[in-house]
């Protein structure tokens, strides 16, 4: 079984102090779920959107907890997972 240990940094911490109780309510479903089955198998739930990011981004992966919030976070190895920060997400200027 894969296990993975969730770590959030301060700055994720913080804004999560700010979000609506249903956005932490699917950030600590997801980070539960992955404490008890593995990342692996909680990236293959479509309804988290989990992506790779680029760019200025590249090594840093995403999930969608809305259209809204996205958190993101980083695979420090094999068993640990970080949380960097969640962002609100405003629409692009195209």
């Amino acid at each position: 079984m894969e296990i993975h240990i969730v770590e959030i940094s301060p700055q994720a911490k913080k804004a999560l102090r700010k979000v609506p109780s249903y956005i932490l309510d699917k950030f600590e479903g997801w980070v539960k779920a992955v404490e008890n089955e593995g990342l692996s198998q909680i990236q293959r739930i479509p309804g988290y959107h989990d992506e790779s990011l680029k760019g200025k981004r590249s090594g840093q992966r995403s999930i969608r907890l809305n259209k809204a919030y996205r958190a993101i976070y980083i695979l420090k190895n094999r068993s640990e997972v970080e949380f960097l920060y969640v962002e609100e997400v405003n629409k692009h200027e195209y």
